[in-house]
């Protein structure tokens, strides 16, 4: 069985990071070990919450894998909060990274063309560096503008799309998957490019008129499962789009649906359906 061992911050309530990663990773069929950067209450959509940074714990944990041989098939980063986690990362591919490991990072840091609450363009270029080491990004288009310091278009075409994201495999990356990508009216999808085929990837489905929180780890989470399971990188964007879409639907179905979360547990048949 394929191992991921996934970076992120840990809620107690509320659906994203890892309480997401973990659970449709290992419904994909691998296994999901985890190293929290954060435990919060709750995730930050709630009116209140509380913090314990997980910095100082995160070097000692990784030392003690080191000296027990662990291994990982992927590595794959989530929400990472300061300089000093990214330099923890830089550290731990150094220490772990084989020649097979797939690296994957989801830049989470902005969105609607603003970074988030402590971020600054500073962040932004430290985390590009990231992603040079990277075999794929999942960012979104806000995300791209600032890693490249380029303006954030709320409005595109596919030509626009297309040249940042030849401009993001320049960073280093094998390939650049940007998500939330909408072209026609009523689709939205994910946008690739692979640098060492000089290829492109487009895959588009239902948009809703509706958005819930926590729906890019629920996208990054299937998408790398369904890699570590054999399937391409195309094919493992198309699932997570796919996924995603079950997931928002039976979210939106629920009488009883909450706000911090979509119902991704009601959509692991249709991801477990498509790895059999």
């Amino acid at each position: 069985m394929k191992r991921i061992m996934t970076v992120q911050d840990i809620s107690c309530v509320g659906k994203c990071s890892l309480t997401v990663a973990l659970p449709i990773i290992s419904a994909a069929g691998v296994e999901a070990a985890v190293l929290p950067t954060a435990v919060l209450s709750t995730h930050t959509a709630f009116p209140k919450y509380t913090f314990r940074d997980l910095t100082d714990e995160m070097q000692p944990i990784a030392d003690t894998f080191k000296e027990l041989n662990l291994d990982f098939d992927a590595l794959y980063t989530g929400y990472l909060g300061s300089f000093e986690q990214l330099d923890f990362i830089d550290r731990f591919i150094a220490d772990f990274k084989k020649p097979d490991t797939m690296i994957v990072v989801d830049p989470v840091m902005a969105d609607n063309g603003v970074l988030y609450k402590g971020f600054t363009q500073e962040f932004a270029d430290k985390m590009a560096k990231l992603c040079a080491k990277a075999d794929l990004i999942i960012p979104n288009l806000t995300e791209a503008a600032f890693m490249l310091h380029i303006p954030y278009a709320e409005n595109y075409d596919e030509a626009y799309v297309k040249d940042v994201l030849v401009r993001l495999t320049k960073l280093g990356t094998k390939c650049a998957a940007l998500t939330g990508i909408s072209l026609h009216e009523g689709k939205i999808g994910v946008y690739a490019y692979h640098a060492d085929t000089d290829s492109f990837y487009f895959y588009e489905n239902e948009k809703l008129p509706v958005s819930y929180h926590g729906t890019g780890d629920v996208f990054a989470s299937c998408a790398l499962g369904a890699c570590m399971r054999g399937l391409s990188v195309d094919e493992s964007l198309r699932l997570a789009v796919d996924f995603t879409l079950e997931s928002m639907k039976m979210t939106a179905k629920d009488p009883e649906r909450r706000f911090y979360g979509v119902n991704f547990e009601e959509a692991l048949p249709l991801l477990i359906s498509r790895l059999s």
